[in-house]
């Protein structure tokens, strides 16, 4: 009987961090212009703020649940070294935006703080206050009565104020209203044009703080020290029958608000007593993270960062190209039908996917448009489209996912807006998400309808369109339209039976099928056939899937592996992954699709997928991984993966020690992938449409 072998499997919380961590090399990076820098640090402090409300929280309900047990000791031991990793992120991180401080300041470019104004500056900051930002602000003090844990929001950063009058000591907390305000001001010039000062909001109220006091409550000195508090994202939706999903949803966001907090960030100038009050007062446990920091935080405004200097402090811009797959043709039904189609955002023109939209809702011939949204702009050209969709006479079913995470509210009132312009909406299954990417559009034809249908790795979303990288595929094939319209008929109806041929669906037949994509090759492979994987997602935590891998690889199969985020599996180890290897890329792009290729003896098969494989993804959630089969549109996401693999400039390399090294140049010449692939699809636009 062969020894079990132990598969080396890293904690995703610890793989998260190590992300979040090349995040923060970029913002270090010199190479990159200096605003682009200040503006990671913006990405990493979102990145970190989100981790704690969702991973730390759950780690920690993981601890409750296990010491009521009487264990736990797993858990605590990894929540150690969470908080270990975030101290040391925290602290790359101070001496990083001190750098930048001296390194925009290099360009004339000056962010003060309330102690650093001239006297006409201090002026105009007063009238400034008054006129602007006073009047958002209200105090919460501090008395025997005050349920702070219930006053204190999720993520605002507050001052947290001490009110001296001669022996008695109070307290007051006071928002920053950073989400109602721009957090940067600019202050006038003074003798210099070439010299531009910011102030962050935070200190116009620390310069004006005598003013939200003076004749409310007597004081001879004033003192204050930021923090903020991160909550448990998580809910409980109410089971009362009675409740629609909507109340439901609607309740769970008012729950988040007061949710347990994970995370207590302060000011390390902050007094002991004054730490001391909050951590009584909001019932931080010993194993919450309670970091102290500089004087600011909520530096996820820094995403935002202005610029108000030259140009060449930010990154050019890559202007989205407008594709002839789409633009030699008089409408999107007509390039749809010469050909399948294949965008790549941010490169490619997002208008492509709504001008198609745009021409559906009036087009007389579209009969239904069904689609599901995820996330939505604000101000969303999609929604647009569909409500006048079903003024021109159109049936139109919307499904609404209102469980995205952090997107909840929005999405709420998406659907109720929609309701109101009469789009059918539904909300899918109760105990799924609904997380793919799909349209499906019905035209008669010649007497017959025929369906169109979209089936990408991104939301629809014009925003994030500009910054995320994802793949969307346009198509008229009968079979893979058919297919769509059986999830959508799935999620409408999710006991009736529904086999799929063509598409990956989760959770009806993904994991089956990925295993059986993995052991083919593996066969392949022993019978001297081409084989191999190639893997491009943003987070492979799956214990399955990865063992699955970790078995090709022992049998010889060579995997490649691009993970954004999270990575459980350990490339290199001997007997069990030599034959892995695995990179990240992080740059001025998110890189977010999700593709798969499987080399099939010398044939390889690609797919799209809106998964990444997560237990949650393949298990929990409706997904839908397609294949591309037209050889053209195969050929380019084939070149665009090599591309990156020949990353020199911006791909780090995934391994046990988890250091983030970059990939070795050696003497090959430099490519920076995300620059490379613009220029190649650049080039494919110069060739004749392959039709």
């Amino acid at each position: 009987m062969s020894a079990q072998i132990t598969f080396p499997y890293l904690d995703k919380e610890l793989s998260w961090l190590s992300f979040n961590e090349r995040v923060l090399q970029e913002a270090a990076d010199p190479e990159n212009p200096v605003i682009e820098r200040v503006r990671f640090l913006g990405i990493f402090s979102n990145n970190q703020d989100e981790f704690f409300r969702v991973r730390v929280a759950d780690l920690r309900r993981r601890i409750l649940i296990a010491e009521a047990k009487g264990g736990g000791q797993a858990a605590r031991t990894l929540m150690a070294e969470i908080n270990a990793k975030v101290m040391t992120l925290q602290t790359q991180f101070d001496d990083i935006y001190r750098q930048l401080l001296l390194d925009l300041a290099r360009r004339n470019i000056f962010l003060v703080n309330e102690t650093q104004l001239s006297e006409g500056q201090g002026r105009w900051l007063k009238r400034h206050f008054r006129d602007k930002i006073r009047r958002h602000i209200i105090p919460i003090l501090l008395t025997k009565d005050t349920d702070l844990d219930m006053c204190l929001e999720d993520g605002i950063t507050y001052l947290t104020t001490e009110i001296r009058h001669q022996d008695k000591v109070r307290y007051a907390f006071i928002p920053v209203p950073s989400g109602k305000l721009a957090r940067f001001v600019q202050l006038p010039s003074e003798g210099s044009k070439a010299r531009k000062t910011l102030i962050l909001l935070d200190n116009i109220i620390r310069h004006c703080l005598a003013e939200l006091f003076d004749g409310i409550l007597e004081f001879d000195s004033l003192r204050c020290y930021s923090m903020k508090l991160t909550r448990d994202a998580e809910y409980d939706l109410s089971d009362e029958i009675e409740l629609s999903l909507l109340e439901k949803m609607s309740s769970g966001l008012k729950q988040r608000l007061t949710a347990e907090p994970v995370r207590l960030v302060h000011d390390r100038e902050m007094p002991e007593t004054m730490l001391d009050i909050l951590r009584e007062s909001l019932g931080v446990a010993s194993y919450d993270s309670v970091t102290p920091g500089g004087r600011y935080h909520n530096f996820r405004d820094f995403m935002s960062f202005p610029n108000p200097g030259r140009k060449y402090l930010e990154h050019k811009k890559l202007p989205a190209l407008s594709t002839r797959q789409f633009t030699d043709f008089k409408t999107g039904f007509d390039a749809i039908t010469a050909s399948d189609v294949l965008l790549y955002y941010p490169y490619h023109k997002f208008s492509h996917l709504t001008e198609w939209l745009r021409q559906a809702a009036y087009d007389p011939a579209v009969k239904v448009i069904k689609i599901n949204i995820y996330r939505v702009a604000s101000n969303s050209q999609v929604i647009n489209a569909l409500t006048d969709a079903v003024k021109n006479g159109k049936d139109v079913t919307v499904v609404v996912e209102l469980r995205a995470r952090f997107d909840e509210e929005a999405n709420i009132e998406w659907a109720r807006h929609l309701t109101d312009a009469g789009v059918k909406v539904n909300f899918g299954i109760p105990t799924l998400k609904i997380h793919s990417k799909l349209c499906l559009i019905s035209r008669v034809e010649h007497g017959e309808m025929v369906h169109y249908a979209h089936i990408g790795t991104g939301n629809f979303h014009e925003k994030t369109a500009k910054v995320y990288t994802d793949f969307a595929l346009f198509t008229r094939d009968p079979e893979l339209t058919r297919e769509v319209e059986a999830v959508f008929d799935f999620i409408e109806h999710p006991y009736r039976r529904v086999k799929f041929q063509h598409l990956l669906v989760s959770p009806v037949d993904a994991r089956r099928k990925l295993y059986s994509l993995i052991d083919r090759e593996v066969q392949n492979r022993l019978a001297g056939q081409p084989a191999g994987i190639t893997l491009k997602v943003n987070n492979l935590v799956d214990t399955g899937l990865v063992k699955r891998l970790y078995d090709a690889s022992r049998n010889g199969v060579r995997v490649q592996l691009i993970i954004r985020g999270m990575c459980a599996l350990l490339p290199g180890v001997p007997g069990v992954s030599e034959n892995i290897k695995a990179i990240s890329v992080v740059d001025r792009f998110l890189e977010h699709p999700r593709v798969m290729v499987f080399e099939n003896g010398g044939d390889p098969k690609v797919f799209i997928t809106s998964a990444d494989w997560m237990g949650r993804n393949i298990d929990n959630r409706i997904e839908v991984g397609c294949p591309i089969y037209a050889p053209h549109l195969k050929r380019q996401i084939l070149d665009i993966l090599a591309i990156q693999w020949q990353d020199t400039t911006k791909a780090r390399v995934l391994n046990r020690a988890q250091d983030n090294e970059y990939v070795a140049r050696g003497n090959r010449k430099k490519v920076r992938s995300q620059i490379a692939i613009y220029d190649y699809l650049v080039e494919v636009e110069q060739k004749p449409l392959a039709l």
